[in-house]
């Protein structure tokens, strides 16, 4: 029993390692970022972050899955209850600014490593075609149902779903960049994708 709550304290202790790691990479960098900062803000010391992730580079890793995992557990919550409008909410979360963790976030980072480091690159590729798999799904779903434009093409569509995370990405850390302009782009691309629907 004692061996049970040793092993779970030590997932708890992994998750919120994790969890902290996210939050700095998002907001700072890749080189940026210090392991020593990382458990620091975890409250627990870097030989411990060390038992849990044997490097930086695995830590960030782990990061990038978290991430993803984390808004694929999101979008398939709105699927679940509500398959009709769950794609202007899915793109919402993807796209949303603030203190959440966003992995477009994340990607921003490895996009600066990858040039260097073939194992981020290889990653972030594979995370990067699995999102826009993903997406393209939704779509492909979205019109079966009749709720997106049959004309649309769902591979196209999927890639400027990416790239407007990568937008908002842009937009934050430029302090604002686009403006109003944020908000007629969602709903310009949401004129575009949903299809009419039809009177009561």
């Amino acid at each position: 029993m004692t061996t049970t709550r040793l092993r779970l304290t030590a997932d708890a202790r992994r998750q919120a390692v994790l969890e902290t790691a996210c939050h700095v990479f998002s907001r700072s960098s890749y080189r940026g970022a210090t392991t020593a900062e990382i458990a620091r803000e975890a409250g627990i010391s870097e030989p411990i972050l060390y038992r849990h992730f044997g490097s930086k580079r695995d830590l960030y890793l782990a990061c990038l899955g978290h991430a993803w995992e984390t808004f694929r557990e999101e979008a398939e919550n709105a699927i679940a209850a509500d398959p009709v409008g769950c794609l202007g909410v899915i793109a919402d979360r993807y796209m949303a600014k603030g203190k959440r963790l966003r992995v477009v976030d994340l990607w921003i980072q490895a996009l600066t490593e990858a040039s260097e480091d073939r194992v981020i690159a290889v990653a972030l590729r594979g995370q990067v075609r699995e999102v826009h798999d993903f997406f393209a799904r939704l779509i492909r779903e979205g019109q079966a149902r009749g709720v997106v434009n049959a004309d649309r093409d769902p591979i196209a569509e999927a890639w400027i779903f990416v790239g407007g995370g990568l937008l908002v990405t842009m937009d934050s850390r430029l302090g604002g960049l686009l403006g109003d302009d944020l908000e007629r782009v969602r709903s310009e691309r949401a004129r575009w994708m949903l299809a009419p629907r039809a009177e009561a």
